[in-house]
């Protein structure tokens, strides 16, 4: 980061000697880095809307803070940040997320704030990448979603940097979510009974109250249909 915590502190307790104008004037200055920093990481960007919510969490940290609780002011200040970055983005979130991105936001979402709370401040993009074990712009991507249309969101960033034994890549679960989605209803509780349940095509007919036939040929059409969406 970019801003220095004990130069952010030193001004908080100038501020609260002072209440002077001037000092608050030159905190919220000294921090702006630090607001966009998270402005840029849960959005992608530095939108003045987003901008302006990181900067009231700036401020309700200046009111709140009470410095006998033993953590540093900047600390404060980056949880009230990001909590107010966070509400903003989800009143404004309007759009479909897929549930591995869903899942994504919240590792990143997790890591940050346990980075914050151990070092007082907030990692790097390529410290939160190297982490999670997905690419620096696919971390990006991830945090845009949500506040844009799916279709705006650039899904071949989303990448794993390395793969690992027995675990499907982070690219492969939104392109299999992404197929799974576009089947029909039966089709999706077909597909869940057989391979999320380990249910035989018997058993799974009489829980949905049709034939093993008419399972059978349900399943032969939904593998169809995914492996032509997927293009295997």
């Amino acid at each position: 980061m970019a801003v220095r915590r004990e130069n952010l502190d030193s001004l908080y307790y100038r501020y609260s000697s002072s209440f002077s104008n001037d000092d608050l004037a030159e905190l919220v200055a000294a921090a702006d880095r630090l607001v966009r920093h998270f402005a840029r990481l849960y959005t992608g960007g530095a939108a003045e809307d987003v901008m302006q919510a990181g900067r009231e969490g700036l401020l309700k940290a200046v009111r709140r803070f009470d410095a006998g609780r033993g953590v540093a002011f900047s600390t404060y200040a980056s949880h009230c940040i990001m909590g107010e970055i966070r509400h903003y983005i989800r009143r404004e979130a309007a759009y479909y997320r897929p549930g591995v991105i869903k899942d994504l936001q919240h590792k990143i979402d997790a890591y940050v704030e346990a980075v914050v709370k151990e070092k007082g401040e907030p990692p790097g993009l390529a410290e939160i990448a190297l982490c999670l074990n997905v690419k620096e712009e696919g971390i990006i991507e991830t945090m845009r979603a949500g506040l844009v249309s799916l279709e705006e969101i650039d899904l071949k960033q989303i990448r794993s940097l390395s793969y690992e034994s027995f675990r499907l890549p982070i690219e492969e679960k939104i392109w299999l979510e992404e197929a799974f989605s576009r089947l029909s209803r039966l089709q999706k509780k077909v597909v869940y009974l057989l391979f999320y349940r380990d249910l035989t095509q018997s058993q799974a007919g009489r829980l949905l109250g049709i034939s093993q036939r008419h399972v059978s040929r349900i399943l032969h059409k939904s593998l169809q249909q995914l492996a032509k969406i997927l293009k295997v």
